[in-house]
């Protein structure tokens, strides 16, 4: 059964701290496998771990080239490589070739609203993530912050489709608020941590979940334990004392950064699969798929090898891994464990396999998945795309840094624009008033590419636009207040922040080397921000100059209720709002048919914006 946090056995609360964590980007010296820090040694067992992360309802295959990816060329992979992972003629040197075993496992965002998906929502359940999921053959899954954007029912819903008993797994979440989520949790498919037996050996699986989920979501009564070391300890214990001596954590904390500082608070965790991140880790003659990149290292500059190596408490290194997300990958992590269950050594064969369908790595799409899910999914996009709603006579910028999540661009401020065109024109049949101003979140335009100038179709609207997010006004919001959002907009910089603003109805500057504002999850300002420098309104009125805030009435401001609730810590602080009936993909939609007459041109919308947000010093 699923035990909520209180029901935890905790060790010391324990503070992460990013600094001081050592991180090998190379193995430790061993024969010819790569050792995973716990001495060379014999391998009485070999088990492969197949893992993925942020499929992302990426059911069709890769934006740029539909011949990568796709569920059911994925789903065909992980099939091979299950088989071939306990084929005792598999067996490279250092690994067991008569005792092995395979595990399969997902870290979580297992589908994203969208257009994909809304497909799904259009025929019901179970969903066509859900059969997708159910054919791949996972043996535990964790959640990420995208598997509850459309609330808990419809998470519910999803797992209750998937066929199977493999469980979703998370130690740090309480569900015990939401009655869907609670009735999966008394069944087994929610829980804290499973046991998969394989070959006659315990595996066990914890799962973590991201603290930040209340301010990048929407979990509605779902509670989550931010003392996450503690939460993954006591389930480590909890497994060890019941003979478990191979455990494995995936989680989903939004990058890979969090894991490596996560990592050094733990003991007998054996393996670390993270989620959230979207990171590429490869070697230099890894086949990738065409347009993808080796992540680099945040500190260093260097390349992110498969696996990475951090020590534990004990001192003990760790092999660390992730994948690149949206079926392009499926992670191949092979550890060999001697006897009493240590890590002797990773094989040199692991790493991330890329999912192709042309060249000599292709692959055929796996039949039943293709006919069940991507079928049904295509026909549906198609017609989205066929609908053209537009014609841009610019290219429109989409992609996240640099770009929507750093700084103004033409796409951002279409968004903003339309957001507070729904809000004027609705304000008064739901009675609010009309606002001045508008907010959208970068992390909200999730298209993540530069669109060409052309036709813009239905579909697009869709995909830049996808979660269920109604366009809402907050009346009466203090001029102060108006800075602390703004404050917050910018308070991620230079870090790609889904918080930063793109904004309609204003300009504002701002000083990225001034105190960024801190704000906790309930919008309470713990250290005000020093960065917005003026703020003045489209008919001329100066809101902040110099930094300083100039008194007169409050601000209308539209956003969308996601923002408005205080998600990316938004500092409305339970300000009053009212959703004015519309969806943010429709509100563009709208705008561009309605308002814009279809037509959107290089001087409204000119490449790199037109200077609503300005960054001085």
């Amino acid at each position: 059964m699923f035990r909520p946090p209180s029901s935890f056995r905790r060790t010391a609360s324990v503070v992460l701290v990013a600094s001081a964590v050592t991180v090998s980007l190379a193995p430790p010296a061993a024969a010819d496998a790569t050792a995973a820090g716990h001495g060379a040694g014999r391998a009485a067992f070999t088990l492969t771990i197949l893992h993925n992360n942020d499929g992302e309802s990426h059911l069709l295959g890769t934006p740029a080239d539909p011949d990568y990816g796709g569920v059911a060329r994925f789903a065909a992979l992980v099939h091979q490589l299950q088989r071939d992972a306990v084929r005792p003629s598999s067996a490279q040197s250092g690994e067991s070739r008569t005792n092995r075993g395979v595990v399969t496992l997902s870290s979580g965002d297992n589908f994203l609203p969208g257009p994909q998906f809304t497909a799904s929502l259009e025929n019901g359940t179970p969903y066509y993530d859900s059969l997708a999921i159910g054919e791949i053959g996972y043996d535990a899954l964790a959640l990420g912050n995208h598997d509850f954007d459309l609330g808990p029912d419809v998470l519910a819903d999803f797992i209750a489709g998937v066929p199977g008993r493999a469980p979703f797994v998370s130690a740090n979440i309480d569900v015990s608020g939401e009655e869907s989520l609670a009735e999966l949790a008394e069944r087994g498919r929610l829980a804290s941590s499973t046991i998969v037996r394989e070959r006659g050996q315990k595996i066990g699986v914890i799962g973590l979940e991201t603290p930040l989920l209340a301010a990048i979501s929407s979990p509605r009564g779902v509670k989550v334990d931010e003392e996450i070391a503690a939460a993954v300890q006591a389930e480590a214990d909890a497994l060890t004392a019941q003979g478990v001596n191979k455990i494995v954590l995936i989680s989903h904390l939004q990058g890979i950064t969090e894991e490596r500082a996560l990592v050094p608070e733990l003991s007998g965790v054996d393996v670390v699969i993270a989620g959230g991140g979207h990171e590429l880790l490869a070697d230099d003659d890894t086949p990738l798929v065409p347009g993808d990149t080796i992540t680099a290292d945040p500190e260093t500059g260097d390349p992110l090898r498969y696996p990475l190596y951090v020590p534990d408490a004990d001192g003990v290194d760790v092999p660390v891994v992730t994948t690149a997300g949206g079926y392009k990958y499926v992670g191949q992590l092979v550890v060999n464990f001697d006897r009493s269950g240590e890590v002797v050594s990773v094989s040199d064969q692991s790493g991330p396999v890329r999912v192709s369908g042309v060249g000599e790595d292709a692959v055929e799409p796996d039949r039943r998945t293709q006919r069940r899910v991507v079928e049904p999914v295509q026909e549906y996009v198609d017609a989205m795309a066929e609908n053209v709603v537009a014609t841009s006579e610019v290219a429109l910028e989409g992609r996240r840094d640099p770009g929507v999540r750093t700084q103004e661009t033409n796409l951002g401020n279409l968004l903003a624009d339309s957001a507070l065109a729904a809000g004027r024109a609705n304000a008064g049949q739901y009675g609010v008033t009309p606002p001045q101003i508008a907010l959208q979140n970068g992390g909200g335009i999730r298209n993540g590419a530069l669109i060409p100038a052309g036709e813009i179709t239905e579909l697009d609207t869709y995909e830049i636009a996808p979660f269920a997010n109604f366009v809402a006004v907050v009346p009466d919001v203090p001029r102060a207040q108006v800075k602390e959002l703004l404050e917050n907009a910018v308070s991620g910089i230079p870090a790609a922040d889904g918080r930063f603003a793109q904004v309609a109805g204003l300009s504002f500057s701002y000083d990225p080397s001034g105190t960024a504002q801190r704000v906790n999850d309930d919008g309470v300002v713990q250290q005000a921000g020093e960065r917005v420098r003026d703020v003045v309104l489209a008919d001329g009125t100066v809101i902040v100059a110099d930094g300083e805030v100039v008194d007169g009435p409050a601000i209308s401001v539209a956003t969308h209720d996601f923002s408005a609730r205080g998600g990316d810590q938004y500092p409305f602080r339970g300000l009053p709002f009212t959703s004015v009936g519309v969806t943010y993909q429709q509100a563009l939609q709208t705008f561009l048919t309605d308002d814009l007459g279809g037509r959107i041109t290089a001087a409204d919308y000119p490449e790199g914006g037109e200077g609503r947000i300005t960054r001085v010093g």
